[in-house]
């Protein structure tokens, strides 16, 4: 892969990361499903679920990385529903 594209994903996926009230940084799995390429979430489960499990193999605690949380989103007909999302963090 190129310097530049190393680059530009780089500063993108730095741009996403959020921070807690506590200033721990993380990043919503949605957001990285997008910028990842991925159009259905089912799809980007399996890449969460293999991230998690070398979280595990690698000796980290899978909860202090992977929080389920969920968020509102807005409808076409103006409401809002919650949906599922995951919240991560770097070991």
């Amino acid at each position: 892969m190129e310097t530049e594209v190393v680059r530009i994903l780089t500063v993108t996926f730095e741009a996403h990361a959020q921070q807690t009230e506590n200033g721990v940084e993380y990043w919503l799995a949605r957001d990285l499903q997008q910028l990842l390429g991925y159009a259905k979430w089912v799809n980007f489960l399996n890449v969460v679920t293999k991230a998690k499990t070398a979280c595990e193999v690698s000796g980290h605690k899978v909860s202090d990385h992977f929080a389920d949380v969920s968020k509102k989103v807005d409808l076409g007909s103006g409401s809002q529903r919650d949906i599922d999302d995951i919240m991560g963090t770097s070991p």
